[in-house]
């Protein structure tokens, strides 16, 4: 697999854009980017022009992350105002505002089978799953403490969620915390399996092999991408390149390579036989906060695309093939 630069929009924000993900295909429309800015903006792209579709507004500060429900018909953002706002994607049109308290909606993702929003839950010290029919908060994961905080370290004795990932069969949740550990939940019993340990820095961004259940990609401050076994609670590898935090992984649709953002301003490809990074770009000049593959299906869908968006403000798209 090969990147190849395709196309970046400088200010495609005016401010620094933290989040991306793709919006699936419909039967009426192709697979679109949408990207999220602490310009208290979304915004919707065309897949392989970068051409603007839309602008929509709603928050009133940053928002945080974004995630788009596997029918391509609705998606949501998390803002620093503490709201998840959930949309119809060609209308605009709010379907639901679901509220938190203060520094508690962090990275969020929809279940593959689009049931459930879970939403990783910051200072909370959980993940909270949402029913995308009703809206209504169904389960809250609890994140256990540490055990024994001495009395006077109020820090310890809660974990801050930063990122939530499901696999692809959606039995299994993960979230990665502050402290650098991952636990994993067994959803339908809404149970804690055990937790992953191999980081000791804070887990930004995690995500399940598109095609091994078991396999969850971290990245982390600690600078490695650690790819885990999920079930056997074993660390099967880290790969390191990056020269500073890794803030966002993504598996490629094929499952052979993930892509990874990071503060040292590069976006790389790894190569998982080789378990090495095979390839840097550097289109960005400040840090790179999301990169995201877009998913297979669409009618008419050329080759594959990855994208990638800064604290420079900017987006990027690439070729992959």
């Amino acid at each position: 697999m090969k990147l190849a630069g395709l196309k970046s929009i400088e200010n495609a924000h005016e401010d620094s854009v933290w989040a991306a993900t793709w919006v699936p295909a419909t039967e009426e429309r192709p697979a679109l980017l949408l990207t999220g800015s602490l310009d208290e903006t979304v915004k919707l792209w065309k897949a392989d022009e970068l051409d603007l579709v839309r602008t929509n507004t709603g928050h009133s500060l940053g928002v945080a992350a974004v995630a788009a429900h596997p029918s391509g018909i609705i998606a949501a953002s998390s803002s620093l105002d503490s709201f998840v706002r959930v949309f119809d994607v060609d209308t605009n049109a709010t379907i639901a505002v679901l509220e938190a308290p203060p520094s508690e909606v962090w990275g969020m993702q929809f279940e593959p089978k689009g049931t459930i929003l879970a939403v990783a839950g910051g200072s909370s010290a959980s993940v909270k799953l949402w029913d995308t029919a009703s809206w209504r908060l169904i389960s809250t994961l609890s994140i256990p403490r540490p055990e024994a905080p001495k009395p006077s370290d109020k820090t310890s004795s809660k974990k801050f969620v930063l990122s939530v990932a499901w696999s692809p069969n959606g039995k299994r949740l993960a979230c990665g915390s502050m402290d650098g550990t991952i636990c994993v939940f067994d959803v339908d019993r809404s149970k804690l399996l055990h937790q992953l340990e191999g980081h000791n820095m804070p887990v930004r961004s995690l995500v399940f092999s598109p095609v091994d259940p078991r396999v969850l990609f971290s990245g982390s401050d600690d600078g490695h991408v650690n790819m885990h076994d999920a079930e056997g609670k074993t660390l099967v590898g880290s790969m390191s390149g990056h020269t500073s935090w890794v803030l966002s992984v993504d598996a490629s649709p094929d499952g052979g390579a993930i892509a990874t953002g990071s503060s040292d301003r590069t976006v790389r490809l790894w190569d998982l036989k080789m378990r090495a990074a095979i390839q840097t770009m550097s289109n960005h000049n400040d840090q790179v906060w999301s990169v995201a593959f877009r998913p297979p299906g669409g009618t008419g869908v050329r080759a594959g695309r990855l994208a990638s968006v800064s604290d420079d403000k900017s987006v990027s798209l690439y070729d992959y093939s």
